[in-house]
């Protein structure tokens, strides 16, 4: 028996989404197929339908596919109906009960970084960003911890790719002067919002990551500038940076091993 005969049917359109999942790059149908083994044309034609129906897509005259905006929207629903949102939600409680502001789980999307999950401070005087929320990738500190994360290449032609557009006096509006403070973000590990987003409002920022490293999403919590500063954030960033490592426990334990092609 192949190794294709070895996988149901309804199988393999999974294991294709998950074999991209897994990968840093986008790739080919071939790629993909290197580790399925199934029929050539089997995988072009599955990989032409989940790009029809919105699960992949291919930028420009790229034969490499890569996820497309409804099977990340997935991935984030999936997470959050899971048991793991309780869980998660617990971390955010903790870190606003010790930091006092609100705190959110922030994940990249198609036009900027959008409120995932969110635990409000009990202050009267609070920013309100509800969760569903989307800030830009250049002058939020979330923002700017998923752009650090990138390699340099494609940290280079994300930056290119975004219209900085000027929300307050200090909004990086320039390529060069915002890939610096990336490069600096990428060494220290976190990213701060200097009221970049909006007057009177500073953030700081951390990466929540898989077991492989890569960013997930960002831990972030901001606060109206009479009552935090930026010294108090970058105080609490060995707390915060904790934080995100148990949100990644918890997201993406040991336990969950990968799918292997002996247990098919």
């Amino acid at each position: 028996m192949t190794p294709s005969e070895r996988i149901p049917t309804n199988l393999r359109t999974l294991l294709i989404l998950e074999i991209l999942g897994k990968s840093d790059q986008p790739m080919t149908a071939t790629e993909i197929n290197e580790s399925l083994q199934l029929p050539k044309q089997t995988v072009h034609r599955l990989c032409a339908t989940l790009e029809d129906n919105g699960f992949l897509v291919r930028r420009g005259t790229s034969k490499k596919y890569q996820v497309a905006r409804r099977l990340r929207e997935m991935g984030a629903g999936l997470l959050y109906n899971s048991r793991d949102h309780i869980f998660r939600h617990q971390i955010l409680k903790t870190v606003s009960q010790t930091v006092g502001e609100s705190v959110n789980y922030v994940v990249p999307e198609d036009t900027g970084m959008r409120y995932l999950d969110r635990v409000e401070t009990d202050w009267a005087f609070r920013i309100q960003l509800p969760v569903g929320t989307e800030v830009p990738f250049h002058c939020s500190a979330s923002g700017k911890c998923f752009l650090a994360s990138l390699g340099p290449t494609a940290r280079k032609r994300m930056v290119a790719s975004l219209t900085l557009e000027q929300r307050t006096e200090t909004t990086h509006v320039t390529t060069d002067s915002l890939l610096t403070e990336l490069a600096q973000i990428a060494r220290d590990g976190f990213a701060l919002d200097r009221e970049e987003f909006m007057d009177g409002m500073v953030a700081i920022a951390v990466p929540v990551k898989d077991v492989r490293g890569r960013f997930i999403a960002a831990l972030a919590y901001h606060g109206p500038t009479p009552r935090m500063t930026l010294t108090d954030a970058m105080a609490k960033v060995g707390f915060l940076q904790d934080s995100a490592q148990r949100l990644g426990g918890a997201l993406f334990e040991p336990s969950d091993a990968p799918y292997t092609t002996a247990q098919r």
